[in-house]
């Protein structure tokens, strides 16, 4: 059975559910993001760090694999002109920023018929952006995994931007990983979830089984909110599951960069070139890594209490769609209203 939710993101993407598969960063690809556009959802790109051909190629791949809408993902940290350009020559649909102000851009993107998105970490930021002219906010919580631009959680966040910008579309992140999870942001007014960890947790992602063993067992206690893994992202908040290198610099007493245990040490390197990963680095554990693959940075949110299988990204769309609809039903069916006269 297929099921159909539709909201303002759903209508204004042509989506059939409001399941949006999170940029995840290296672990995300052109086979990730069609299986779950082709399942219905947006499946999103990480392209921050792309050579314009590698990005080109990747943007083509996903095109060939499916013919419904799917974005890619900016981080406004490093200049982006290009990559914008790239993204709108490729007809792509949607392009989702991070981490600054995307204003400089906007135009362009509008001028060409596509979209612009902006994770925020608070209502008065989502306001100047959709007064910007952004035409999808994503309110991301603290319980998110990866990088974590507020500190507010998730179900005070998403009303408050709703009600800051009831003109726009809200997509909810952060500690969402299953339907009762997306129902509660329906409930919030978002039009829309967006998922990271449950995704990270599909056959076509780059995580390797290691990762993918750890996040299927992690409690929802498991993570570490910090700005320890800065190697080549120096002062950006992220999420983790707590590890080794988590657990070494702890029991050091939290020393500062440049007196860390094991710092400049190579734990991993690449098996294409041999490129060394350092301690602290961001690297993601991924395709293409060896090493101490656990001393690696596993982003991970507080959802990965909830997320314990590996699935096609194409089954946990529907399965997610599924447990939204039931959600929905049985909260109404659960709860009695009555109004007094």
């Amino acid at each position: 059975m297929t099921i159909t939710i539709e909201t303002a993101l759903t209508q204004l993407l042509d989506l059939d559910v409001p399941i949006v598969q999170a940029p995840i960063g290296g672990l995300s690809n052109p086979r990730l993001a069609a299986a779950v556009a082709n399942a219905g959802g947006l499946g999103m790109i990480a392209s921050t760090w792309a050579a314009p051909d590698a990005m080109r190629r990747t943007i083509r791949q996903a095109r060939a694999l499916t013919d419904r809408t799917f974005g890619i993902n900016l981080i406004l940290e490093w200049e982006q002109a290009d990559r914008v350009e790239i993204a709108l020559e490729e007809g792509v649909r949607l392009i989702s920023f991070f981490w600054g102000d995307p204003s400089p851009h906007l135009e362009r993107i509008h001028r060409a018929g596509a979209l612009a998105a902006l994770t925020v970490g608070s209502a008065e930021e989502g306001r100047r952006g959709a007064d910007a002219g952004v035409d999808v906010i994503v309110a991301q919580g603290w319980e998110a995994g990866g990088h974590v631009w507020g500190e507010v959680a998730t179900l005070p966040l998403v009303p408050a931007v709703v009600n800051a910008m009831p003109e726009r579309p809200v997509v909810a992140a952060g500690g969402i990983g299953d339907g009762r999870g997306i129902a509660a942001v329906l409930a919030l007014g978002a039009a829309g979830a967006w998922l990271g960890t449950r995704f990270v947790m599909s056959e076509e992602s780059t995580a390797l089984p290691l990762y993918q063993e750890r996040v299927a067992v992690a409690r929802e206690t498991d993570t570490f909110h910090s700005s320890l893994f800065d190697g080549g992202w120096e002062d950006a908040p992220h999420r983790t599951l707590r590890n080794s290198t988590v657990q070494a610099w702890l029991d050091a007493g939290r020393p500062q960069p440049g007196s860390r245990p094991g710092e400049g040490e190579a734990v991993a390197h690449w098996s294409d070139d041999g490129e060394q990963i350092l301690r602290y680095e961001s690297s993601s554990p991924r395709q293409g890594v060896e090493g101490d693959i656990e001393a690696l940075p596993m982003w991970a949110g507080q959802s990965a209490g909830l997320v314990r299988d590996v699935l096609p990204a194409g089954e946990i769309v529907a399965r997610l769609a599924e447990e939204t609809a039931a959600a929905l039903t049985a909260t109404m069916r659960g709860i009695r209203t009555q109004q007094a006269i």
